[in-house]
């Protein structure tokens, strides 16, 4: 059903914008993108109606101010949808990694109905893959043909758009979560967490093995995260606190944990907390270790020495990009490997900081074209008569939604 945002909010006179993607509470990452997403909208038109298709209505609306109507698409009658659907003059899709196998079809059979019903499409900063099954496959081919513009965030996502057999020029930037403003993690929101404020501090994200550790079992990989983990404790006389970036997160990061020799030195963060506060955490670390993309890119934008583990395409991409090492797997064996790694980066970081600023603010630069192209496009839908209200170029956008020039 559709939902009513809790606060006042201005009527709208512009252009009706629908955004879709993975939204509703599930991912930190893809909330952030979202909260990018709608600042960017808002900076090229400020009087849109901002209507976003969620898979948690209630979570959405609650979380994002920017939004003017939120409609839930999961679970719900397809001829209300669509309805919405067709009442739109844009269908914005994405970003984040929605272009894999099993969800691709159910995102983009929305997208085909929309075309369907002559509203432009826009896919903005997306990742793809892995694309192998053939209902996948066929649906990425039909609709992105016939979508206005197609951007992805990495190079990893163009050659699967690729092999997938998709004609059509694709145009890379960045991730749009690289715009989102951090927001205060405080010195009591520390204590409340047991996270102490007078120690070296380490970050580490741990999610399921996943391509990262196909050869190990489930408790060789947590123990082999645990070593990491005691290894950062006795070199840098540090804290160690797990960053669950989604709610399955926490389980493993309990699973690593246990097997530390040192757990006293762990913590694990169990407040709620919005992107913008969790990339406001990443200030008071010292090094971050971890597997979720979000959490490396966080850690960059804060500028701390971070250690990718090896988990996709997506990962590789983005340490490649901000030349940050790239492990190509982890294994019982090469727990030796992992730990010199570590030590290594800790150790050449001062040389390393100035050229992982230049290319952060590089990629930032790169995500603010996804705004741009879109700006181009709703140029294109009113023929030029809306202004846009500040040059997308210079926007960040709190997790709230709202817009920093």
């Amino acid at each position: 059903m559709t939902t009513v945002p809790s606060h006042p909010l201005p009527a709208r006179s512009g252009p009706r914008i629908g955004v879709l993607g993975s939204y509703g509470g599930f991912n930190i990452g893809d909330e952030s993108i979202l909260s990018c997403v709608l600042g960017c909208l808002r900076s090229l038109r400020p009087e849109a109606q901002l209507v976003v298709f969620s898979r948690n209505a209630e979570h959405t609306r609650a979380h994002h101010r920017a939004a003017d109507q939120v409609l839930d698409w999961e679970g719900v009658s397809l001829n209300h949808v669509l309805d919405t659907l067709a009442s739109l003059d844009l269908l914005v899709l994405g970003g984040g990694g929605i272009l894999y196998d099993g969800e691709a079809r159910r995102y983009l059979r929305l997208v085909r109905a929309a075309q369907e019903r002559g509203v432009r499409t826009f896919a903005y900063a997306v990742g793809a893959g892995p694309l192998r099954e053939a209902d996948d496959r066929a649906a990425v081919r039909a609709v992105l043909a016939e979508m206005d513009d197609v951007v992805v965030r990495d190079e990893e996502s163009r050659l699967v758009l690729e092999e997938v057999g998709l004609e059509r020029e694709v145009v890379v930037t960045a991730d749009p979560a690289l715009l989102l403003k951090p927001e205060p993690f405080t010195d009591a929101m520390m204590r409340d967490e047991g996270v102490p404020t007078d120690a070296r501090l380490v970050g580490m994200s741990v999610r399921e093995p996943g391509r990262a550790a196909e050869k190990l079992d489930e408790g060789d990989y947590h123990a082999l995260l645990a070593d990491v983990a005691d290894f950062l404790v006795r070199r840098l006389d540090a804290h160690v606190v797990f960053l669950p970036m989604e709610r399955h997160d926490v389980r493993h990061a309990h699973a690593v944990l246990s097997h530390m020799t040192a757990p006293d030195q762990g913590r694990i963060l169990h407040g709620a907390y919005s992107p913008g506060q969790v990339l406001g955490f990443m200030r008071h670390l010292d090094l971050a270790v971890g597997m979720r993309l979000h959490f490396v890119i966080f850690a960059a934008l804060s500028g701390l020495p971070v250690l990718p583990l090896p988990y996709s395409g997506k990962v590789f991409d983005f340490a490649r990009r901000t030349g940050a090492p790239a492990l190509v797997g982890v294994a019982r064996q090469q727990a030796g490997l992992l730990l010199a790694e570590v030590d290594r980066l800790w150790d050449e970081f001062p040389q390393r900081r100035d050229a992982l600023h230049a290319r952060v603010q590089e990629l930032r630069a790169t995500a603010t074209r996804t705004c741009r192209r879109c700006g181009d496009l709703l140029d294109d839908i009113d023929g030029g008569r809306s202004a846009s209200a500040a040059e997308p170029a210079d926007f960040t956008v709190s997790s709230a939604g709202s817009l920093s020039v």
